[in-house]
């Protein structure tokens, strides 16, 4: 068989909620229904996203989850960054919802998360893998970006970044975006204000 499409079936507490915050992001809304169940379909060119409502849902404990695979993640993160603040004057790095930057991780591809109101990590990848990391430092960054991005561990990220950055001479080709990254995690612990150049 050939052509088959799968479309991934997320839980949320509010179905116009997510719409909002899709359309945020140049989502479409394709179909909703609120009787006899919560439901909204919605699409961005070729990605397609469904989600059900559920009363009493708690976003902080979901473990809904899926994978878009692009071509190229910058305009795709573009595009979203753009809605956000637009929208809100910044884009959302904390708390829910939010989303992450396009990283190289340890997996060897590059990607993004978006976390949407209902918890659900919406995890963009790049389809070709990247060249292998040569310095511990871009190796601390890449693991980093997997505790942090990937699993949602920004404290223990933060600790794989002190780390490197304590033993790093400045020299280094990534020296900069690795002291972007931890100043980056700091803000997304703490949850306050706008991340600097969003």
């Amino acid at each position: 068989m050939a052509n088959e499409l799968t479309i991934p079936l997320l839980p949320c507490p509010d179905i116009d909620e997510i719409a909002s915050f899709y359309e945020m992001l140049g989502f479409e809304v394709t179909y909703r229904q609120t009787k006899p169940n919560p439901y909204v379909a919605l699409q961005r060119e070729d990605i397609r996203l469904h989600f059900f409502g559920m009363d009493g849902f708690d976003p902080e404990q979901s473990y809904g989850t899926c994978l878009v695979i692009v071509q190229d993640t910058g305009p795709l993160y573009e595009a979203f960054a753009s809605g956000m603040r637009e929208r809100h004057g910044k884009v959302l790095i904390s708390g829910i919802p939010r989303m992450t930057r396009p990283r190289l991780r340890n997996d060897r591809y590059t990607g993004f998360s978006v976390i949407d109101p209902g918890g659900n990590w919406i995890r963009i990848n790049k389809a070709a893998p990247e060249p292998e990391a040569t310095s511990k430092l871009a190796k601390a960054v890449e693991n980093a970006a997997r505790q942090a991005d990937a699993r949602g561990d920004e404290r223990q990220a933060l600790k794989i970044l002190e780390g490197a950055l304590g033993k790093a001479t400045g020299d280094e080709p990534e020296f900069l975006e690795a002291q972007q990254f931890r100043d980056e995690l700091v803000e997304r612990i703490s949850g306050s204000g706008p991340r600097p150049g969003a």
